[in-house]
Order: C-alpha cells, then sequence, then structure tokens
C-alpha cells in the first residue's frame, strides 16, 4: 500500500481531465503523474530509497504536488516545509530529519546552502528553477530523459509518508510521524464532507506544506475534482479566482475568513458562484460567520483536526 495509489486510482476512475489551474496555465492529472514518475525516477538515481526523507520547501505551485507524488512512488518520505520559515529553523528541521535532498527554488537556496557539504546526511539539492552549478542540481534537467511510468515501490500501512514539523513555538520545531494509512483516513474522511461537482471549480489557497492542505489536495485525488491554484493567500487574487473559475468551494483558515470579510474591494468581485467555505486550523470566531455569508454568500462550515507529538523519537530521525 502507498499513498500514491489515490493519484493513480484517480487516474483509473476517471481518465485524463484537466485537475488543476495555476497561474494561466492548465494541468491534466496524467500531465502530474507522468511529472511525479520522472522525478520518482530521478530521486532512485540519486540514492533516494525507501524510508529517506526528501525535504520540499516550495511555495504552492505544481511542482509541490508532483513532489510529493514521486517521494511517495520511490518509498521516500516528504518532509515539507513552510517556506517562510528562517535560515535557522529550515537548518534544524533539515539535520533533525536526516533529509537526503532538498527541493526548493533559486530564492530559497539561502536558506539550505550552508548546509550542503556539511550535513552528512543531505547528498543532493534540486532546484525547481536552476542549478546545475556543481553544488546544486536542476530538476527540470534530472528529470528530462526520465521515464514517464514508475511503478511505486509498496509501503505498508503503518510506514512512515510524511514528517510535519511543528512551528517550534515552545521551543525547537519537533517532527511529527504520519502514516500511509493516516492521511488516506484524513483524505477519506474529508471527501466524504464534499459538496463538489467534478465540472466544477475550488480554490486552493491552504499552504501544501501544512496537514489541512495535505488533507484536502489528497481528498482531491479521491474524488478527481479540480482546483484553481495559488502561490500563497492574497484577498483579492482570492476573488478573482473565484469570479473567474466560478468557484464553489474553499478551504481556509479563520484568518483566511477575516481577512476577506475586512477586504475593502471586496464588492468588485462576483462570488454568487460559492456554496461551502471551509475553515479549519483555529477556532473560527462566530461573530464573523454571519456578516461573512451575507457579504460572500454560501455558508461556512468549521472542521476540527489535531496533532499530536508523542514523546518518542521518530525512527532514523534525530533528537530535538
Amino acid at each position: 500500500m502507498s499513498l500514491t495509489r489515490l493519484a493513480d486510482e484517480s487516474l483509473d476512475k476517471y481518465g485524463e481531465y484537466v485537475a488543476l489551474a495555476f497561474e494561466g496555465r492548465r494541468y491534466t492529472n496524467l500531465e502530474q503523474a507522468r511529472a511525479a514518475a520522472r522525478l520518482a525516477h530521478a530521486l532512485r538515481r540519486l540514492g533516494v530509497g525507501p524510508g529517506d526523507r526528501v525535504v520540499v520547501m516550495l511555495p504552492n505551485c505544481p511542482e509541490v504536488i508532483q513532489s510529493y507524488g514521486g517521494i511517495l512512488k520511490c518509498g521516500g518520505v516528504i518532509v515539507p516545509v513552510i517556506f517562510l520559515l528562517g535560515e535557522r529553523e529550515v537548518a534544524h528541521i533539515v539535520a533533525d530529519s536526516e533529509a537526503k535532498v532538498v527541493i526548493t527554488s533559486a530564492d530559497m537556496l539561502g536558506k539550505v546552502e550552508a548546509q550542503i557539504g556539511v550535513l552528512p546526511t543531505l547528498h543532493h539539492v534540486l532546484l525547481v528553477d536552476g542549478g546545475g552549478d556543481g553544488t546544486t542540481r536542476s530538476l527540470v534537467e534530472e528529470t528530462a530523459a526520465e521515464s514517464p511510468i514508475f511503478t511505486a515501490v509498496d509501503r505498508a500501512p503503518d510506514d512512515l509518508a510524511v514528517i510535519l514539523y511543528t512551528s517550534g513555538t515552545t521551543g525547537v520545531p519537533k517532527g511529527v510521524a504520519l502514516s500511509h494509512a493516516n492521511l488516506e483516513s484524513n483524505a477519506r474522511s474529508a471527501a466524504s464532507l464534499n459538496e463538489l461537482g467534478r465540472d466544477e471549480w475550488a480554490v486552493a489557497v491552504l499552504p501544501l506544506s501544512h496537514s489541512y492542505g495535505l488533507t484536502v489536495m489528497n481528498a482531491g485525488h479521491i474524488l478527481g475534482t479540480r482546483a484553481a491554484l495559488l502561490r500563497w493567500f492574497h484577498p483579492e487574487a482570492v476573488l478573482q479566482a473565484i469570479q473567474e473559475f466560478k468557484a464553489v468551494s474553499m478551504s481556509a483558515v479563520p484568518t483566511m475568513l477575516i481577512y476577506l470579510l475586512n477586504y475593502p474591494d471586496a464588492e468588485r468581485f462576483d462570488t454568487s458562484s460559492m456554496r461551502v467555505w471551509g475553515s479549519g486550523a483555529a477556532p473560527l470566531p462566530t461573530e464573523i460567520v454571519e456578516p461573512f455569508e451575507k457579504k460572500f454568500g454560501g455558508r461556512i462550515l468549521e472542521g476540527y483536526g489535531l496533532t499530536v507529538v508523542e514523546r518518542r523519537p521518530i525512527e532514523g530521525v534525530g533528537s530535538d
């Protein structure tokens, strides 16, 4: 069993369809699956095997989804890193997770550059927009000649799929181990609440480096739905995407909803297509629900999740 089967089963069930829109381009589920397979071949050639950790430090973009798929296909463990973290926090996560590969971009290379050639576990840094200079590699060049077909490495339900790091508000960030079964269960629970038709669009603005964003992404594979992906949250970009795609659904954190409610130019945009606003990751102030629904249409559905840090080491991961 591997979490990557969700994307494979989606292809088998729904065939090829436009699954993602990002900054003026549309991507089919088949394109994304082929990109993930090419990356899986490249990662295996670079020495990534079952259980090896790969850090992905990027804002939302198609390459994040491709990277997650490729890592899981070759049996690796995803270590998502919020791109807004500072150099010190990133250095701790790369060292503590014993990551073998980091996938990032040129503008974020400075956060990990000092670890290249120093950490014995860090073998390669792949850049999505450059590389090939001797100390880093180009993801595009590494994957260009690889096969678009890759048979996923079989993993047990309890095997690690993702290590999410806490924010470190009470100390250094700590790794939270999530298994393939954990994440599949979360995704199927989220999918069971879906009210989105397959010909309708959702707006995806949650960071894919967060458990909430991961869950929504995986639920999309199960449902065969489509999403307009935003690189990061900005009220005007969200409202523009809703209007452009006639979106009917969006998952958010309460802070995003509050920013939207207080955005002064919101009336310029047509949000009448919206039916559902998901809210989670923090308590939703009850006083904003009625004015928000009145202003933007649809209804807010609040969810609850919990990340538990066990006081025991993750196998193969350094202590914090």
